[in-house]
Formats: C-alpha cells, sequence, structure tokens
C-alpha cells in the first residue's frame, strides 16, 4: 500500500466534539409513533417497499437469525454508535424517533462517551415529503470541517429505515471529509455486536477504495518492518499487546484492532499480511479483508490448546516456516501451562453474553479446571467460530448460537450450576434462586483473556464468587417470601385490601349453647 506524507491534522487527543445544533425541522412530541409502534413485520414491509430490501436482504445473510427473530439484548445501534464515538476525528449523526436518539445517547455517555451525539429530528411531514433527507444533507454540510473531522457517520434508526430515507444519496466525501451513510434498524440487524461490524464494514470499503485509488494517509504509529496481521474485534486494551508479544518470535508484528480508533488506521489494517478474527461475527469486515485479498483465521491465543492452535495458523497464513512456529509454541506455552496451573477454578459454571467472546471465555475456563456445561452466545455460528465450537464439544460443552434468554434460564435450571455468568436478566434469575452469578460483560469480558496474561485473569474473580454461595444462602433465608407471590409488587388491577377473614362462633351461656353468628376478624 502506498502512504503519502500527509501531516497528521490538528486533534485534541480524545476527538473533536459535534457541534451540540444540528440542523432540521424541530420535532413534534409524537415523531415517528405509528411507525414506532408497528411491529417487526409491519416495519421490515415497509422498508423492503421504500427500497430497503438490498441492504435487509445483505443482512439477513450476513447476520442470520436464529429460531426467533431477535436475542434478548440492548438496541442493536449502540454497537454502531460506540465505534464511532471512540474514533477521532470522526462525528456522529442520528436519524431516528426522539426516544431511540434520547436513549442511545444516554446510554454511549453512561459507557463513557465524551462527545456530543448530532440528532437530525423530524416529523411526519418533513418524513413523508422528503424533507427529511434534505435536512440530513444540510446537517452534514454544516458538519464537513475538514479541520475538525476526517468522517461524518449518519445512521438511519427504524424509522427513518422503513420510510426509505437514502443515505446513499448524500456525497461521499464534502471538502475532504467522508460521509458514511448507515442503517441500522432493529428490525433488521439482531445485536449491537453486529451494528459494529456494519459501520467498521463500511469504513474498510470507504478506505479500500481510497487506498486502490492511490497513496492515502499513514497510520498515526511508525509502521513495523515485520509483516502485520490485523486484529478484528474489540478487546481488552491489553490484549492486542500481549498478541504482539506472541507474534514476535514469529516474525510478525500486531496490526491494528479493528473497529479502529482514527481513519487512517485502517489503511494499515488492510495493509496487513493476515486477519484475526478474534471475534468471529464481523461479517462484512471479513468480506472486505477477503476482497483485498488477505486470509483470515478465527479463534484467538487462549490457554495452552487454543495458543498453540491459533500460532500455528497464523503462521501458515503468514508463510512462517514449520520450525520457527514450533519452536514459538514451544517458548510461550509453558508460561501459560503454569499459569493456568497455578490459578485453577473448580466448579460448575453455565456461560452467556452478548459480546461474541463467550467461546473464548469458556475454553479458558474449561482449561482453568472449571466444569462448564453450557455457552450460550447471542452472535451467530460462522466459518471462524467452527475451531472454538469444535473443542468446546469435544469437551462435553453445549454450545447455543443466538442463545435466547430462554435459552440461558433453560441451561441454569437444568445444570444448576455453582456460578452463573451472564446478562442481567440470567444474574437476576440466578441470585434469586441463592446461587451466585457474576455479569459477562462488565465483570468477565473487560478482563485480559490472551496468552499468559489471560491465563490466570479470571481465576481470582470467579473462585471469590463461587466461595460467596453461603451468604447467598443467608440471604435467601432472610428474604423468603418478599417480592414473590401476593408481595411481587405486579398486579394486573388496582390492590384491593383483603376483606378480614370470617369465623362462625357458638355463643354459650353457662355452658350451653344460645346462638350462632358470623363475625369478622376484627369483631372478635
Amino acid at each position: 500500500m502506498d502512504y503519502s506524507d500527509t501531516d497528521l491534522k490538528r486533534d485534541d487527543g480524545d476527538g473533536a466534539s459535534a457541534p451540540e445544533t444540528i440542523a432540521g425541522t424541530a420535532a413534534t412530541p409524537r415523531d415517528g409513533d405509528a411507525s414506532c409502534h408497528a411491529g417487526k413485520a409491519e416495519m421490515r414491509a415497509a422498508a423492503a417497499k421504500a427500497g430497503k430490501s438490498e441492504i435487509l436482504d445483505r443482512y439477513a445473510r450476513d447476520y442470520p437469525a436464529g429460531p426467533h427473530d431477535q436475542p434478548q439484548s440492548m438496541c442493536p445501534a449502540f454497537g454502531s454508535l460506540r465505534v464511532g464515538l471512540r474514533m477521532r476525528r470522526t462525528a456522529t449523526v442520528l436519524s431516528g424517533s426522539a426516544c431511540c436518539v434520547y436513549g442511545l445517547t444516554f446510554t454511549s455517555h453512561f459507557y463513557g462517551a465524551r462527545r456530543t451525539v448530532g440528532y437530525v429530528p423530524f416529523n411526519s411531514e418533513t418524513l413523508v415529503t422528503g424533507k427529511l433527507f434534505e435536512d440530513i444533507r444540510e446537517a452534514v454540510h454544516q458538519l464537513a470541517d475538514p479541520a475538525l473531522y476526517d468522517a461524518i457517520v449518519v445512521t438511519n434508526l427504524c424509522v427513518p429505515t422503513a420510510s426509505g430515507v437514502p443515505l446513499r444519496l448524500l456525497p461521499k466525501a464534502i471538502d475532504g471529509v467522508r460521509i458514511i451513510g448507515i442503517d441500522v434498524p432493529g428490525f433488521g440487524v439482531p445485536t449491537h455486536a453486529e451494528a459494529k461490524d456494519i459501520l467498521a464494514g463500511a469504513m474498510l470499503a470507504y478506505a479500500r477504495g481510497e487506498a486502490e485509488a492511490g497513496p492515502v494517509a499513514a497510520p498515526r504509529q511508525p509502521l513495523s518492518d515485520r509483516p502485520s496481521v490485523a486484529l478484528l474485534g474489540e478487546m481488552f486494551p491489553a490484549d492486542p499487546m500481549v498478541i504482539g508479544r506472541l507474534l514476535e518470535p514469529l516474525g510478525l508484528a500486531a496490526g491494528p484492532v479493528v473497529p479502529t480508533r482514527e481513519w487512517r488506521e485502517l489503511y494499515a489494517a488492510l495493509d496487513c499480511s493476515v486477519v484475526a478474527a478474534i471475534h468471529p461475527f464481523y461479517t462484512a469486515s471479513i468480506r472486505e479483508f477477503e476482497t483485498a485479498g488477505r486470509p483470515v483465521v478465527g479463534s484467538a491465543p487462549v490457554g495452552v490448546d487454543g495458543t498453540a492452535e491459533w500460532l500455528a495458523r497464523i503462521g501458515e497464513a503468514a508463510a512462517v516456516p514449520a520450525e520457527r512456529i514450533a519452536a514459538t509454541q514451544n517458548a510461550i506455552l509453558p508460561a501459560i501451562r503454569g499459569a493456568l496451573a497455578g490459578s485453577p477454578v473448580k466448579g460448575r459454571i453455565t456461560l452467556s453474553g452478548y459480546e461474541g467472546s463467550e467461546l473464548l471465555v469458556a475454553r479458558l475456563l474449561v482449561e482453568s479446571g472449571a466444569d462448564v456445561r453450557y455457552v450460550g452466545t447471542a452472535c451467530p455460528k460462522t466459518p471462524w467460530s467452527a475451531a472454538d465450537r469444535e473443542w468446546l464439544e469435544a469437551k462435553g460443552v453445549r454450545v447455543k448460537f443466538r442463545a435466547s434468554l430462554e435459552d440461558d434460564l433453560a441451561a441454569f435450571e437444568e445444570f444448576s450450576p455453582d456460578l452463573a455468568i451472564g446478562t442481567t436478566p440470567v444474574v437476576q434469575k440466578a441470585k434469586q434462586s441463592g446461587t451466585p452469578a457474576l455479569y459477562f460483560t462488565n465483570l468477565i469480558s473487560s478482563r485480559p483473556l490472551m496468552g499468559p496474561a489471560g491465563a490466570g485473569s479470571l481465576a481470582e474473580v470467579i473462585n471469590g464468587a463461587i466461595a460467596s454461595k453461603s451468604r447467598f444462602d443467608t440471604m435467601k433465608a432472610f428474604f423468603e417470601g418478599v417480592g414473590e407471590g401476593h408481595a411481587a409488587g405486579i398486579w394486573e388491577d388496582v390492590p384491593q385490601k383483603p376483606r378480614p377473614a370470617k369465623i362462625r362462633a357458638d355463643l354459650q351461656i353457662n355452658g350451653k349453647k344460645t346462638a350462632t353468628y358470623d363475625a369478622g376478624m376484627g369483631d372478635v
């Protein structure tokens, strides 16, 4: 790939903020009400009539649904919103119902976003007449300042997608600022994890076209003289550095992590020798890498078996001699084996989540000694998850792709684990039953998993949680009956004060029965 000598544009290190006010027609309180309240089938049919069939069909191929229509997780658009907000010199604009935009911006700032989210509001008139598209186009023209931004991401939520708002007709660039328009409807994208891929894939496609057209900007960090391995999927910040150290003996270097933190990193990612699909559901991104002629390897260096297999497959894909691969394995694996032996995990575990790393965590727990019975992931089965699935199933672990909440709860009931790792409702169910539980996203996926660093990272939190069983037994006994039955706090009708119970009493005088009457408890 040819890199130009373009200087880095001014940047404060955290990315510039979008203006607080985005051009658009004032919204009314009931914007999009009818469409918002329509079912998924109705919205999908409306989107097809409005010319969105092609994109919805592509999403259906890239992100196939399971036996149910959609796993229970947050709004999928949060995934693509998060990717855009974490990139330097990137503005983010949403087009959707006000309630949806409020929820997405609240969640993004809850998770640490420090940028304004642009919003182009609409009402029934601007939606039907096409004025909404004109408002969006005006907004991106106002935002497109090359001194502040490399790219502007515009996202259609459910109602604009169902109404056919044509983001493809936006300019491809304005004064050098790239315009990326994507549709992320809840009725067409199953999970927020896959929405990350929608934006990452769109950006890779744009960057690939730029690279094919001529020289592009060099990445912020100096380029390595060794062939690089691009890392696909968000991960704990230390993991890319650990992977880099694992690759060094092979004569390889860790490339950028996709989704990237800056536009120019996309070029370096495409310039790799091999792609490591750490998260195997990035179908659109993988398509762009394969179009660029880059081989893709699934799984990740977790545990002894996982690291050995991953090093071998990465080395083969990068044409590393077999002797060098074997020497690298012999140098690295003893440290991982020692870390696992020094931090054993004992106990029966069920595991579920919607981040995409569930199978990797399960592999690490099994090699740590845990009795893992079930792994459920909201993400789909792909060719790049096959190695992890086969390994887990060979160890007797039940693997469920596109797992629903009902699947996860059924596994909890069936296997009666010592610890349940899962989403919020799974954790709630487990704790109500007196079983220790951990939230996957905040307490498990936020830890290092790769190489020697990952081998002992889970033991402390897992063993600590399992050891808390006696406290759960004490709490369950203390609160027995609270929040259950008539005390659950959930009524279909207005609660009524119970009527006093009636008792039948005999009135006796001098031992002789003189009368019988019914009395309320308060009369006795």
